[in-house]
């Protein structure tokens, strides 16, 4: 679907959504759009299914799609579900996909499953909700799938029954055949022969299993992702900011090598930043655990895209009593750390000066770690956990304000200045996440 052909069906969607729901849902009235297996093909998969190495592989695949953080509520049973998870359309609770057989997925075959996986269609032939990313997962080969529902099916079973999600009134399940007639590209990844064997690689688990553009892509009124900004950069509806990934200079990811992205994957830190937010849960449950030549790959393909579309344009200069608040409250609060250069310590604390993060056009994850402050990732190469503390508790909005947009434009940063505004609004999704824990 061309880009403007997209504008035109969002422009017309109020008027039209009826008719591309029941469009939409042809394929749950007559069962599945996956062609049926032979028996003789089921009991080939079922051999596979059964093998050690397909579990191994299937556990790998799942690290991969970061599946076990998404279904597991905290202080859960792993893969349980129960973990409510905000949209921009109110909030979705993961279901249980564990193989019990009356609340999990235990008596899903393999077709039903890859049909969940490539056609966002539960047992039911029933639309499921895109929180759960087949948009991305529709990328991935039957064979890994299938490894996946291996592995599944050796997990505890766990009987706990799905709850319902608390959405908007309109945002019904048959309405999503109009999302997918919007939104969604049915089909697994096709391998560009002009790129190398890592690219492809790292473009299928980066558009695939990975998800990335999930949280890093620009999204449209109806929470889709941009066909022609993918990596472009996006806040997610819990209030962090998912930064560019690609690449620009000033807030993607131009003036890091491989290495700079295979060690931040794998070690959750290098020498110019470490994750925050829902990143560093990414890294603690994901891509640590990804080959050294998986991570490789996927650094290939992130270095291979393109500077976002978003505009470098000039930042106007601090006026001088904000510069000389900020500079004041960094010198007393922050140097001690992050040096008065804004240097950090290699390996320790992040740098401050040139930093992706720090200069993204949308301060949320900056103001986010400020006021709750945040921890490095605890992984295999670096287990000590370092922690920022917080200070939310001790700087008020328009001191907050103040210091990072000082933050924000020294030692030759260049990113635009922050109001109090802002600052509440980071504080009350701070808020919120506190007390939900």
């Amino acid at each position: 679907m061309t880009m403007g052909s997209r504008g035109l069906l969002q422009g017309v969607l109020a008027v039209g959504l009826v008719l591309y729901a029941a469009l939409g849902n042809w394929r749950a009235m007559g069962g599945p759009s996956v062609p049926a297996t032979s028996s003789a093909a089921r009991a080939d998969e079922a051999g596979a299914l059964d093998t050690a190495s397909q579990v191994e592989r299937g556990r790998y695949l799942a690290r991969a799609g970061d599946c076990e953080s998404c279904h597991t509520a905290p202080g859960g049973k792993p893969y349980a579900g129960g973990r409510a998870i905000a949209t921009g359309f109110g909030t979705v609770v993961a279901p249980n996909i564990t193989p019990d057989r009356e609340t999990g997925i235990g008596g899903w075959s393999a077709d039903t499953f890859y049909r969940a996986m490539h056609e966002g269609l539960d047992d039911e032939g029933h639309h499921l909700y895109p929180a759960f990313p087949y948009p991305w997962f529709t990328r991935v080969t039957r064979a890994d799938v299938l490894a996946i529902k291996a592995y599944l099916d050796t997990v505890p079973a766990v009987r706990q029954e799905d709850q319902p999600p608390h959405l908007a009134w309109w945002a019904t399940r048959p309405l999503l055949g109009a999302w997918n007639a919007i939104n969604f590209d049915a089909g697994e990844y096709k391998a560009d022969p002009r790129r190398s064997a890592a690219w492809n690689r790292g473009a299928y688990l980066v558009e695939g299993l990975g998800h990335c553009s999930a949280c890093h892509g620009a999204k449209g009124p109806l929470g889709g992702v941009h066909e022609h900004r993918p990596f472009e950069g996006s806040r997610t509806p819990d209030g962090w900011y998912a930064p560019s990934l690609g690449g620009s200079t000033r807030e993607g990811l131009g003036r890091w090598s491989v290495d700079d992205i295979v060690e931040y994957l794998k070690t959750g830190s290098n020498a110019r930043t470490a994750p925050a937010g829902e990143m560093r849960e990414v890294v603690e449950d994901s891509t640590r655990w990804l080959t050294d030549a998986d991570l490789h790959a996927v650094a290939v393909y992130l270095k291979s895209l393109p500077p976002s579309n978003q505009r470098d344009a000039d930042v106007p200069a601090l006026d001088g009593a904000r510069l000389q608040r900020g500079e004041a409250l960094f010198t007393d609060q922050c140097t001690g750390c992050h040096m008065r250069d804004g240097g950090g310590v290699p390996g320790v604390f992040p740098a401050l000066a040139g930093s992706s993060a720090v200069q993204a056009s949308d301060p949320s994850t900056l103001l986010r770690v400020v006021l709750d402050g945040a921890r490095i990732p605890a992984t295999q190469a670096k287990p000590t956990a370092l922690a920022m503390p917080a200070f939310g508790w001790k700087l008020d909005d328009a001191e907050v304000a103040d210091v990072v947009s000082y933050i924000r434009s020294a030692w030759g940063n260049r990113a635009p200045a922050v109001n109090a505004a802002a600052v509440a609004d980071a504080r009350a999704h701070t808020d919120r996440e506190a007390r939900s824990r």
